[in-house]
């Protein structure tokens, strides 16, 4: 026996032999979370329950997955010439990519909802995103843009009558053709410009009238639009009388293409599977939406839909990471037990669900302002301009530190990108500053809050309801409004953090069980907790806590 055949003799263990890893998260049911069940009962969507549990399993499976995985892995490329030298100005992506598209748009994802009329049509869709978005944010773009341009669209019902239909079904076409000849339409945006960013005032590209009533050609630059090979978008450009806002088909009526020349696609720190481009208009074909100079108020509905996409797919990654850690804890043994009985390692997945409850509990909340405000509830209405604002300034700015943190609990195994929470962590901070950085949405609070006195009273109505329950939210609610009277826009942050923490505070104490409120209240109203995550005071009942967010954990 030579020395390589005693390695493989008995008594001699192979050093590749896989021990202590957990298996494959996949399958799993993305739907199982008692917060997303129970919020979408509450907020009016229970007749949905059914079908959001059946979407669930298809998110957890091997097979969406490798789809998430894959469309990550291999990047949309940019055509802009085919062999012959013709501009064409088009995106390749991977199939895997349009599986993931053809299953969010049939769920009902883009822009359906606007078609149903039917109470909670809206928080169905949210809660959908919640469950289908634990495979790939970046496809979640495009169907976010569809459903926010229709109650832009509107402003223009002719242009309104011919395109919403289709914008509302549930049939994927991605091929480029003339719009009214496909079943199904996407749609994207062009707001920025390189020199103003979110100060669109400044836009440059002009829209110059043609003869045909409405109809205008646009010149000039965008600077970050996203799913170019979306069938329509709506773009804000300078019109004679002020910035103004356009529809523009890839596609025209006689099936010539528009003049939308993609000049290079973003190298982004994450979101790698959408394609964001810089489109340039030259004699480009476009119809007005809105009155000339209103642009930017015929876009602030769109914009209350995208934040609030910007609120749930940051608490999509929230619970996403989090079932990740806690599957990697309940299978990893360390120092003589599994990481789910060590201590620290209960401390930290705690404060991760309570983080990822109240995330979850705002976004469904939300979700149903939004599904009465569309329906014509005033009180709703300003509700929803100001909460939506709050919510994306704190859940999307807690999205970074929260997947760091879920990705530490696997160690090493989480630094590594065949875990997939490397792609979690660079998706993250996207959100944050899509539709408005965190400066802009404190900003917008405080407007909001002084131009519009509705807004103010109908915040205080809703941390009403949770009056005399916990007296640390009492005692919240009194400084909120101390600090509303001195507010200013070098405080603007800390008071739209204070705002959102006592928001969260008051859902949770009137719809979660007591550990959970009580927790939360103690920790981020009390003051009882440290600046990292894992730091609940010994007095939280972890158990009762992670028996809810991750079922098996006890």
């Amino acid at each position: 026996m030579d020395a390589m055949d005693s390695l493989a003799a008995p008594g001699h263990a192979a050093t590749h032999a896989v021990t202590n890893q957990p298996p494959p998260l996949a399958p799993y049911d993305a739907s199982d979370d008692p917060v997303l069940l129970e919020g979408l009962r509450r907020e009016g969507a229970d007749w949905a329950e059914e079908g959001l549990r059946r979407l669930g399993l298809r998110a957890g499976s091997a097979e969406a997955q490798e789809w998430a995985d894959q469309a990550n892995r291999h990047e949309p490329v940019l055509r802009t010439h085919d062999r012959y030298g013709n501009r064409v100005d088009e995106v390749d992506f991977h199939p895997s990519w349009h599986h993931l598209m053809r299953t969010a748009v049939a769920e009902g994802l883009a822009g359906t909802p606007w078609a149903e009329d039917r109470t909670g049509a809206h928080v169905a869709r949210t809660a959908g995103g919640l469950v289908w978005g634990h495979t790939d944010a970046g496809h979640g773009c495009p169907t976010s843009m569809t459903y926010a341009a229709i109650p832009a669209l509107r402003k223009e019902p002719e242009l309104a009558k011919v395109y919403e239909p289709l914008l509302t079904g549930r049939e994927y076409e991605p091929e480029l053709r003339v719009p009214t000849g496909k079943r199904g339409l996407l749609a994207g945006m062009g707001m920025t410009e390189k020199q103003g960013g979110s100060d669109v005032r400044t836009n440059t590209t002009t829209a110059t009238p043609t003869a045909e009533s409405g109809m205008y050609t646009l010149r000039g630059h965008k600077w970050f639009t996203s799913a170019p090979m979306c069938d329509v978008f709506l773009v804000l450009a300078q019109a004679p009388g002020g910035l103004s806002c356009f529809l523009v088909p890839r596609v025209l009526p006689d099936g010539s293409r528009n003049t939308f020349r993609i000049q290079r696609l973003k190298d982004k720190l994450g979101n790698r599977s959408n394609a964001s481009s810089e489109p340039e208009f030259d004699g480009t074909v476009a119809w007005l939406v809105g009155p000339e100079g209103q642009g930017v108020k015929t876009i602030i509905e769109m914009v209350n839909c995208t934040r609030l996409d910007c609120v749930m797919m940051s608490a999509t990654l929230m619970r996403r990471t989090l079932v990740e850690a806690g599957h990697h804890a309940r299978h990893r043994g360390a120092f003589g037990a599994r990481l789910i009985d060590q201590p620290l390692m209960r401390n930290v997945l705690a404060d991760l669900a309570l983080e990822s409850e109240a995330a979850t509990t705002l976004t469904l909340r939300l979700a149903g302002a939004a599904d009465r405000a569309v329906r014509g509830d005033a009180g709703e209405q300003a509700f929803r301009r100001i909460a939506t604002a709050v919510g994306k300034y704190w859940v999307t700015k807690r999205g970074p530190a929260f997947t760091a943190e879920a990705l530490e609990c696997l160690g090493g195994n989480g630094y590594v990108e065949d875990s997939g929470m490397p792609r979690h962590y660079r998706e993250a901070p996207l959100l944050s500053i899509w539709e408005g950085s965190g400066n802009v949405n404190a900003l917008d609070v405080l407007r909001a809050l002084r131009r519009d006195p509705d807004t103010n009273q109908a915040l205080f109505g809703e941390l009403a309801l949770a009056q005399g329950a916990d007296v640390r939210l009492d005692e919240a609610v009194a400084r909120l409004k101390d600090q509303l009277a001195t507010a200013s826009e070098a405080g603007a942050r800390r008071l739209v953090e204070h705002m959102a923490l006592t928001l969260q505070a008051s859902l949770l104490v009137r719809h979660a069980p007591p550990a959970v409120a009580d927790a939360f209240c103690a920790t981020r109203l009390g003051g009882d907790w440290g600046h990292a995550f894992g730091t609940l005071p010994d007095a939280a009942d972890v158990a009762a806590i992670l028996g809810r967010a991750l079922p098996g954990a006890n």
